[in-house]
């Protein structure tokens, strides 16, 4: 391991510190979006560390957002979730937004668990409905591999042919049929942000895509280059379809992923129970 690149120092103190707090780290990561970090009051046998206490983590400002690390079991399988990330629009490097994701990774995670708030642009979805990620378009223009490479973290040019893992989607699928919950499937749209969309781009992405938002996809690349398992799941919390009379708030999206915060938690917790 090459120590001259400031970088990987960051990551490697940031992996170091996270097991000083937890020990040894589980497999599975959970990272909860906009409005679904309830997920974490259902795991047992918890125990947690704010983002200000863990080397180099940056603080995200997003209301929704609690900026934790939380360890616990979920049904009696051990997991660590991210409740709350740092997004683009924060005015932060792509690098610096995945740092986490990277830490953890280096940490011993294998299996990353994506969920976003995402706004629906598939005339067929409804509002409150879970998504299922077959892929993605990052239209961000900004990728968190832009930059010199370390081999320590991946190739130079990872293949992104497969970023959500199939595996990954045919275990939620069949979790979601067994507890009776519509998990649709659908490409998810990545946006810098932090505006939602005008209506001319609304009628653009549903030529691209079903849903969009402004995380995710960094993440995603992230994960991929490390060699992890990416299975991503969006919450569709206010729909584009009928944008003419309708204006899309923050506090809409928060109220969603309140109702359907349980679906989330119950379909989450069946995938991790299977993996």
């Amino acid at each position: 391991m090459s120590h001259s690149s400031p970088e990987l120092v960051q990551i490697e103190e940031a992996a170091a510190s996270i097991v000083g707090v937890f020990g040894q780290i589980p497999k599975t990561l959970v990272v909860a979006g906009s409005g679904l970090g309830g997920f974490t009051a259902t795991l047992t046998e918890t125990r947690e560390a704010s983002y200000d206490k863990l080397r180099h983590f940056p603080v995200s400002t997003v209301v929704g957002h609690a900026g934790k690390l939380v360890l616990g079991k979920a049904d009696g399988h051990p997991v660590i979730v991210m409740s709350g990330r740092k997004h683009l629009y924060e005015g932060v490097d792509p690098k610096l937004a995945v740092l986490p994701l990277r830490a953890l990774l280096k940490a011993g995670v294998k299996t990353v668990i994506l969920s976003n708030a995402a706004g629906c642009v598939n005339p067929r979805f409804s509002t409150g409905e879970m998504m299922l990620i077959t892929d993605h378009v990052n239209n961000m223009m900004k990728n968190p591999l832009i930059g010199p490479n370390f081999p320590e973290l991946g190739a130079r040019f990872p293949d992104m042919s497969e970023p959500y893992s199939r595996r990954l989607q045919k275990l939620a699928l069949q979790c979601a049929a067994e507890k009776g919950i519509v998990l649709r499937e659908g490409v998810y749209i990545a946006n810098l942000g932090p505006t939602f969309e005008t209506q001319a781009e609304v009628m653009m992405f549903r030529m691209m895509g079903d849903a969009v938002g402004m995380s995710t996809v960094p993440e995603t690349i992230a994960a991929i280059h490390a060699g992890a398992e990416v299975l991503g799941i969006s919450l569709l919390t206010n729909s584009h379809v009928e944008r003419a009379s309708t204006v899309t708030t923050h506090e809409e999206v928060m109220e969603i992923g309140r109702q359907a915060a349980d679906r989330f938690n119950r379909l989450i917790t069946a995938i991790i129970a299977k993996l």
